[in-house]
């Protein structure tokens, strides 16, 4: 063998044994995990109300449960349902139905009051009760019956909602579901999409050259390609592999990761303008961690190369571990509620939030099965 092919061996090797080192025990993930959402659940004794943030974060939460067994994870979800009356907004009269921006109760097919369908399904499977996906049922079919095609307009809502369409499908084998996804998801690309670097712009307002950054580049938002990276994972978790749409979605999903490891910070984390670190720089948790529970599921499910991505994925963990999380088990460094990044605005150890916290939690979560994998 010439000398070269034994210096390649060896790199493997080498690669090999890093990737071992990087890796962390899955008793000390666990442990993490049952930090954290402890922390969280003992100062939100109230679950709180079925909008979006609150919903995000029980997402995390679920996954928290699938990979722990911890019963108080469940029953903090479940209360937080019983809570809602396994509703989300809860205007009845169909005919005022909206689905642009709105925090009152007819406005019940905006995607921001439908992720909380995610958790009812999942307990739903694992007590099967007609009630817990009622209303889902009621609101996505009646959404599913409009000629409108234009319902996710935001990529945040991709997040949102998509995994709601794959979950109902599993629940009832309508095929409906997944045609309606793709179609609205095809919308959505329609408005926000950048073949050139494969990112979602937060909505159309923010598309480039109408909108830029500080230093007049494109201005790709980390958090909303996070919930949208995150949600394909979610998607392709749940779509059936003989699915004619399910290239789609795969293409995207692999797209997106070439160009969000290129972006990372040597520290591990994303900055909140993406491509644009100068923009508003500094750490910020919720993008990072959508962005390595993606990276983690891809290289999970045989989607990722794990040789090119795990480096990343374990760079986005060392910084979600050792910087976000706080010696109390506070998550820190989450961006608060918005849609943009925004020059200046502070974000710091003390800055927290539900969705940030169930951010971390899927990534926690896929580490378990990472560990698992191997």
């Amino acid at each position: 063998m010439k000398l070269s092919g034994y210096i390649t061996i060896i790199a493997l090797l080498l690669n090999i044994n890093i990737f071992a080192a990087e890796k962390p025990d899955k008793k000390e993930v666990i442990a993490i995990i049952n930090k954290v959402n402890n922390y969280w659940q003992t100062n939100h004794s109230d679950p709180g109300n079925p909008f979006w943030d609150n919903a995000a974060y029980h997402t995390g939460n679920m996954e928290a449960y699938f990979v722990t067994g911890n019963e108080a994870f469940r029953q903090y979800s479940e209360k937080w349902a019983e809570q809602n009356s396994w509703r989300g907004a809860t205007g009845d009269d169909k005919s005022q139905w909206k689905y642009s921006y709105g925090e009152k109760p007819e406005f019940v097919l905006f995607g921001d009051w439908q992720i909380c369908f995610q958790t009812y399904i999942d307990l739903y499977y694992l007590a099967p009760d007609p009630k817990k996906i009622a209303r889902a049922r009621e609101v996505m079919e009646y959404e599913m019956g409009t000629p409108n095609n234009d319902y996710w307009w935001w990529v945040d809502g991709l997040y949102m909602v998509m995994p709601v369409m794959t979950k109902l499908y599993k629940v009832t084998g309508n095929e409906m579901y997944l045609d309606k996804l793709t179609e609205y998801y095809t919308y959505a690309k329609s408005i926000m999409y950048d073949p050139k670097t494969e990112l979602f712009y937060r909505d159309a307002r923010y598309t480039y050259p109408k909108h830029k950054s500080v230093n007049g580049k494109k201005d790709f938002w980390a958090r909303g390609d996070g919930w949208l990276f995150a949600g394909l994972a979610k998607v392709l978790k749940d779509l059936p592999v003989d699915y004619k749409n399910r290239p789609l979605f795969e293409k995207q999903f692999k797209a997106m990761a070439k160009t969000i490891i290129k972006s990372q910070q040597k520290e591990g984390y994303w900055t909140r303008s993406m491509l644009d670190p100068n923009h508003a720089p500094g750490y910020e948790t919720s993008g990072t961690a959508f962005f390595t529970y993606g990276l983690l599921w891809g290289i999970n499910n045989g989607y990722l190369k794990e040789k090119t991505y795990l480096p990343a994925a374990m760079k986005g963990w060392k910084y979600l571990t050792t910087t976000a999380l706080q010696p109390e088990g506070k998550i820190g460094y989450i961006q608060p509620i918005g849609d943009r990044a925004i020059p200046g605005q502070v974000v710091d150890a003390n800055s927290t939030a539900n969705f940030g916290v169930g951010a971390f939690l899927l990534a926690a979560s896929e580490m378990v099965r990472h560990i698992d994998k191997k």
